[in-house]
């Protein structure tokens, strides 16, 4: 089968959805990500009729390109703000199942004030216990990333223990564990490795304390080291590029898949 390759819709804001799966086809990629609550171009958001889902559902299967995963900006771990995330997940998750796309990203977010790590673990996990029973009904899997506050992928895998439910699992930026240095690519994998079903791509470079992108395979980031763990371990889910106000789509989409697809083909090779 081979890995899966996908990137978000920050790549090209201004697109369309059907120049969003035309850039996708055109490079070769098996799937698009559209971020929505960010207004991008694409048109994909929470608020859509029913008619425009399954006009953007049928664009993409004319196309050939698949809805990889809706990339929200869901956050549960300030209390003051979890009641409406929840919320607006439920939304997310009746919008992708309207769209055909398995998956919706989420974020655990930044801790409200005061509270403890431990209670901040039981306030995400309560909140994702919440959403899990409509995610399953619904085919969708609800994917928190490692990211913001929770970038140790311990934590992450804490959270992931107490909720326990098949329609809640991890989507694995590769970046953060490493960059913060909470984990190696090795260790961030072996903790989240039960739960992955998404994945983010980036390199980078740190420069005045702020990350700067940087052609896969040039920066801090050993995407080589990724991509032959997840094909050993039969990863059947995306690999997608989330690249923010970076190069042109046409500059960085061919560049970026041509590497990640050569360290597919040596990994392939070693086994």
């Amino acid at each position: 089968m081979g890995l899966k390759y996908s990137f978000m819709s920050f790549s090209c804001p201004q697109a369309t959805l059907a120049e969003m799966l035309a850039l996708a086809k055109m490079y070769g990629y098996d799937a698009v990500e559209p971020r929505i609550q960010e207004r991008h171009q694409h048109g994909i958001e929470l608020e859509m009729s029913a008619a425009a889902r399954r006009e953007a559902r049928q664009q993409a299967v004319a196309a050939g390109v698949a809805l990889g995963c809706i990339a929200t900006s869901c956050m549960y771990a300030d209390p003051a703000r979890t009641e409406a995330q929840v919320v607006d997940t439920l939304q997310a998750i009746d919008l992708a199942a309207d769209l055909g796309c398995s998956r919706i990203r989420v974020f655990g977010g930044k801790i409200g004030e005061g509270l403890s790590r431990a209670d901040a673990v039981l306030l995400v996990a309560g909140a994702l216990r919440r959403v899990a029973s409509r995610a399953q009904e619904r085919g969708v899997v609800v994917c928190m990333e490692t990211h913001d506050d929770w970038c140790n992928p311990r934590d992450v895998a804490a959270v992931m223990h107490l909720v326990d439910h098949p329609a809640i699992g991890v989507n694995w930026d590769i970046m953060h564990p490493v960059r913060t240095g909470y984990a190696t690519m090795d260790e961030a994998f072996t903790a989240l490795r039960p739960w992955i079903h998404h994945v983010h791509l980036h390199d980078g470079v740190v420069t005045a304390q702020r990350i700067e992108y940087v052609p896969i395979g040039t920066g801090l980031i050993d995407h080589r080291r990724a991509v032959e763990l997840l094909v050993a371990s039969g990863y059947a889910g995306y690999l997608s590029g989330e690249w923010i106000g970076w190069e042109p789509a046409e500059v960085h989409l061919p560049r970026e898949l041509a590497m990640l697809k050569e360290y597919e083909r040596q990994a392939a090779a070693r086994r």
